[in-house]
């Protein structure tokens, strides 16, 4: 864990390179957000699977100096579909090693990307430097090369299949020393036509990505391959801000992401539900406490379906906070028998009091490069079992996608702000509620919060990471039909980045080991 008195501030990301572009802005005398711009960039190399400007995500914002807001610039579904007898849409398996996993690929599997607007949106708002020097470390690492981690060496052979579905796409992910394999861990991973867009965007700004060159090749490549992507959903797409959901627990304020995305919803129905739950030390990690986190989670997803979260998200988030429906869930909480992908976050906190959580996606990529001479590869969020409820080509016209992306900010009684956030498609919710109830029902220090065992239950199946006592395994599987012990710090159980400032500016910060993460304090 990274912890300093700090002149600068302090950034957790998904990868060194990532964490290091954020430090050298804030370094250079960036606030937070220019701070979280620049990893995000460098993420899309660094991290080129998860991240990408062909994606989307959400920055939730704590600007020292006004009111918190959430940037919503996640993907858009197109204004109408294409007939079923002209898509490019296709499945591949992932191989994870133990199991596969099936995604959806093609032109067909694209959303409109917000990833360029959001951040266009969010520098305009509240950067202090120009985007020219933002984008500089980014720029550098794609041109120069990137040494590429173990754990994102894993993540491009795991969708091996994705990466090799384009010519151009094989070529930029083939290791420079054998290149009829794919990268591998340490090799310099260079993209030197990110490089060139990105120093296009910084020159001609958003306008490039949604109505100039930019987006005529998006839209000639899906008019012409089976994609359903036209000029108008790319020139009307539109950034929302959205008030935060707020919701108080252990005398914090915890701020998180609003519907119509579903992980903030679910975090904050859980911390309700815990809300009268008085945790002693003596309780964390045995068999009481994962038995109730169980339950929990358990009753979380159950009311996921009850309030329809899936198709009317908003009027949900009111039937998941009335008092009554709550009574009754705490109700089972304490009464009941023992007997639902590629993301990644940034965290960012600075001496001024600015705090960003920015939670990113590319889903895995459709397998299909384009840009300025391939300079990015676009999503398959419409190939995304997760955020598809109705089933895939039902998506309803020119409406925001659903997620399970939390980022998630906690403004201290004594006026310290944590910034966190996961990577991990559904463990996403149940990743960040276990570090928020291990910050403010255990008083845990950041490193111990984020690195504690944790557990998911999705539908009454339950996964656990190794390390609470057999006993306490034993009372939490007795809430489950069935489930899998894991081995300990599995990328499974998401990746929380998390960053803390204290009123008397000492910073602290940590990278979840799990999926490779990093922190830095300037």
């Amino acid at each position: 864990m990274a912890a300093a008195v700090s002149d600068g501030g302090a950034v957790a990301a998904g990868d060194p390179a990532t964490a290091a572009a954020a430090a050298e802005i804030l370094a250079a005398g960036g606030n937070a957000f220019d701070a979280a711009l620049a990893a995000l960039a460098a993420a899309c190399i660094a991290e080129p699977i998860l991240s990408g400007l062909g994606g989307g995500g959400f920055l939730l914002a704590r600007p020292a100096d006004g009111d918190p807001v959430l940037y919503d610039f996640f993907a858009q579904t197109p204004k109408a579909a294409r007939a079923d007898g002209e898509v490019d849409f296709r499945p591949i398996l992932a191989d994870f090693g133990p199991a596969t996993q099936e995604f959806h690929i093609g032109l067909a599997a694209v959303a409109t990307p917000g990833m360029v607007k959001g951040m266009f949106a969010v520098h305009r708002d509240l950067a202090r430097l120009p985007i020219a020097r933002i984008f500089e470390p980014a720029i550098r690492l794609a041109r120069d090369g990137v040494a590429l981690s173990a754990m994102q060496a894993y993540i491009i052979d795991v969708v091996k299949p994705i990466v090799l579905a384009h010519p151009l796409c094989a070529a930029l992910f083939a290791s420079p020393a054998t290149p009829d394999r794919l990268v591998r861990a340490g090799d310099s991973f260079r993209w030197p036509a990110l490089a060139d867009t990105l120093e296009a965007l910084a020159r001609d700004g958003q306008r490039l990505f949604y109505e100039g060159e930019i987006a005529a090749t998006i839209i000639a490549g899906c008019r012409d391959r089976g994609g359903h992507l036209t000029a108008a959903d790319l020139s009307g797409y539109r950034v929302e801000r959205r008030p935060p959901l707020a919701r108080r627990y252990r005398g914090a304020r915890i701020l998180t992401n609003p519907p119509p995305s579903a992980g903030g919803v679910l975090i904050a129905f859980a911390l309700a539900l815990l809300e009268k739950r008085r945790f002693r030390s003596a309780d964390r990690g045995g068999a009481d406490h994962l038995a109730v986190l169980a339950r929990v989670m358990r009753l979380t997803n159950r009311a996921r379906i009850d309030s329809d979260l899936a198709t009317d998200p908003e009027g949900a988030a009111r039937r998941l906070g009335d008092p009554a429906l709550l009574a009754a869930y705490r109700d089972q909480v304490k009464t009941a028998p023992r007997a639902d992908r590629g993301t990644t976050h940034i965290s960012v906190v600075d001496r001024a009091g600015n705090a960003a959580s920015l939670t990113v996606s590319n889903g895995e990529g459709c397998g299909y490069m384009t840009g300025r001479a391939a300079g990015f590869m676009l999503n398959n969020m419409l190939g995304e079992e997760d955020i598809n409820p109705r089933g895939f080509h039902n998506w309803p016209p020119d409406t925001r996608l659903s997620s399970m992306m939390a980022p998630t900010l906690v403004i201290g009684r004594r006026g310290g702000v944590t910034a966190l956030g996961s990577g991990g498609s559904n463990r996403i919710r149940s990743a960040i509620l276990q570090v928020l109830v291990n910050r403010l029902a255990f008083r845990l220090p950041l490193d111990r919060a984020v690195n504690a065992p944790r557990l998911h239950m999705e539908g009454d199946f339950l996964d656990v990471e190794a390390g609470p006592p057999d006993a306490a395994i034993a009372a939490a599987v007795a809430e489950a039909a069935g489930h899998k012990l894991w081995p300990a710090h599995n990328l499974f159980f998401g990746g929380v980045n998390a960053v803390h400032a204290d009123a008397d500016g000492t910073m602290t910060g940590l990278g979840d080991p799990r999926r490779g993460g990093a922190a830095v304090v300037v």
